[in-house]
């Protein structure tokens, strides 16, 4: 019973959270963006800010679940719009060049993760002093050029992201903790990217971790990628679970 009654504990603060969800119009320069709110009414009180950011097909029900997710953990969340308003591809060819022009534009990949940064902050429920970033897929890699550009944030947590980065040396602007959440069998994130980021990590002096899922592939945490290792791209429960109990944890250390 002592084992059981947190858990009970947490289906039943859960259970009586008041989701309070709102689209929110925003801008970077003259580029208008569509973020999505989500935090819990029954909660008094500042608390910490959680940006999320979007695969590559952009912002969609997928963040919205997450958001919402890290609502009734007690954040004020947010989910950010790289794109811009209705800017949503719906094929693997238009996600590919939206993603890929901003993987080829790494200012204004910045640019627009600080404008969604800046938005949160507005929102007094927020404690400035207590932020971090996750992202998925392309927004792993968001997630982490928003650290590298020298964010006031806590931390930057990367879900099966891209690793990569053009301008490595800017691993020294890196304010915050890091935590990488990898797939062991990703093809697209490979063990070059792997070395190439824990070296970059290693020689700026960052406070990072990463763990790797056994058997998990690119877009491990997505019901919606099917259940086929073998294309590459796949849902994993049991990296999925455990990558989030993982988020938990650090987000219990960078907040406390």
């Amino acid at each position: 019973m002592k084992f059981l009654l947190p858990v009970i504990l947490l289906w039943a603060f859960q259970a009586q959270a008041q989701l309070h969800t709102e689209t929110v119009i925003y801008k970077q320069d003259t580029t208008t963006l569509e973020g999505y709110l989500a935090y819990d009414q029954s909660i008094q009180g500042i608390r910490p800010g959680v940006l999320v950011v979007h695969e590559w097909n952009g912002p969609g029900d997928y963040v919205k679940m997450r958001a919402d997710s890290l609502a009734k953990l007690g954040y004020v969340a947010f989910g950010i719009d790289i794109y811009g308003k209705g800017v949503r591809p719906t094929t693997q060819d238009e996600m590919g060049k939206q993603a890929g022009f901003y993987r080829s534009n790494r200012p204004q990949m910045r640019a627009r993760a600080k404008a969604g940064l800046d938005e949160l902050l507005k929102n007094k429920l927020v404690d400035p002093k207590k932020i971090a970033v996750i992202g998925y897929c392309f927004g792993g890699g968001v997630a982490l050029e928003l650290a590298r550009s020298g964010a006031n944030i806590a931390g930057a947590v990367s879900f099966h992201g891209n690793l990569d980065t053009p301008n490595p040396d800017d691993a020294k602007n890196i304010k915050c903790r890091v935590l990488v959440l990898h797939g062991g069998n990703d093809p697209y994130v490979t063990r070059d990217n792997v070395n190439a980021f824990w070296d970059e990590m290693t020689k700026a002096g960052v406070d990072w971790q990463m763990v790797v899922y056994s058997g998990a592939v690119h877009g491990f945490t997505n019901p919606a990628n099917g259940s086929d290792p073998s294309k590459g791209v796949a849902y994993n429960e049991k990296a999925d679970h455990r990558s989030w109990d993982e988020m938990r944890r650090f987000f219990n250390d960078i907040f406390k």
